[in-house]
């Protein structure tokens, strides 16, 4: 007789892509690439972020965000949490240097309030709460689509020195690994497209691979630059209360502002669930090319922010799953509240 593997409870979801990338960390940590291991895996990590964006630019499907365009009000309150509230609230955390948050930490705090919105989770979480499904699609491929373009030019606004400014060199970097790929993919669509969607599930381990590759890239650099020494206990415990108060303003933003704006409890499951989340496929790619050497500490609030939003969320979306369909439920914070 077999014996039954034990499951995580359902409410805690441990996303394994999220433990592949604490091994990769552990990985580099142990060891970094250096000399001239490190150009090649720079060489390689260049090329797997222009592949990575040719992808996302090849699987958009254009009737697909034509179709969603009906529902702009929504798409459009999203955009707006993603890329206003957020990035005010990333500028806000400026208040917490240098008694919370290192500079350094901070950026990275600041970057990820900069990053679109993730797709999959989205989808999932507005499934599961009984949502406005077809609006969490196109509400998230239009975050994804517009931070190709608004991630790279904010953290240059915003960022300054940390994020490489507004110089010429970072908008060439920005247009050759991020611009040019996503465009080429758009063109080559009507030729690929086809094959793209047979091979999706193969496709995206080449996907999280890239990724990974990406993540040993930059905290290897970190490792060998020695700026781990810069992150305490403290400093670790104060990002993550940080980013607790952030995911729970954001959560309160997007459920009452929806209520406020007139949207029916249908579309403010999905704009709550694709307002409030950051992507760690598109956050991870972009923080390489904007912060260079610097890009493990920059990386490092969008990964643990990522474990975090998929945790709560997940506890919204089964409490919200069980609301009669005319109701109102109460909050998003005293949800996860109740729960735990």
């Amino acid at each position: 007789m077999s014996r039954r593997i034990p499951q995580p409870p359902s409410w805690l979801p441990i996303d394994p892509y999220v433990l592949a990338l604490i091994g990769t960390v552990v990985l580099a940590a142990l060891l970094p690439a250096s000399g001239p291991a490190a150009e090649m895996a720079g060489g390689a990590s260049t090329g797997a972020v222009a592949f990575l964006f040719f992808l996302y630019g090849a699987r958009l499907s254009t009737a697909e965000a034509l179709d969603g365009l009906r529902h702009w009000r929504l798409h459009l309150t999203v955009l707006t949490c993603t890329f206003v509230v957020f990035p005010v609230l990333g500028l806000a955390s400026g208040g917490l240097v240098p008694y919370v948050l290192s500079p350094q930490l901070q950026s990275g705090f600041l970057f990820l309030c900069l990053v679109p919105s993730t797709i999959q989770s989205s989808i999932a979480f507005t499934s599961i709460a009984r949502g406005n499904v077809p609006a969490a699609i196109c509400a998230g491929s239009f975050s994804s689509i517009a931070g190709v373009f608004l991630t790279p030019l904010l953290a240059a606004a915003l960022l300054g020195n940390s994020g490489g400014g507004l110089s010429g060199d970072a908008l060439l970097r920005i247009g050759a690994q991020l611009l040019a790929p996503f465009v080429a993919g758009r063109l080559l669509r009507r030729w690929i497209g086809g094959y793209i969607a047979r091979h999706r599930k193969a496709l995206g381990l080449v996907d999280r691979g890239s990724i990974l590759l990406v993540v040993y890239t930059a905290f290897s650099e970190g490792m060998v630059a020695g700026i781990w020494h810069q992150v305490t206990p403290a400093r670790l415990g104060g990002l993550l209360a940080a980013e607790a108060v952030l995911l729970a303003l954001m959560l309160a933003v997007t459920w009452y502002g929806a209520k406020r704006l007139g949207f029916g409890r249908e579309d403010r499951i999905a704009i709550q669930f694709a307002g409030s989340k950051k992507s760690l496929a598109s956050g991870l790619p972009m923080a390489s090319v904007l912060f260079g050497a610097q890009a493990s500490l920059a990386v490092l609030p969008l990964m643990l922010f990522h474990q975090m939003q998929l945790m709560v969320c997940a506890v919204i979306a089964k409490r919200r799953a069980r609301d009669p369909d005319d109701a109102c439920v109460e909050g998003p914070v005293r949800d996860a509240v109740a729960v735990g």
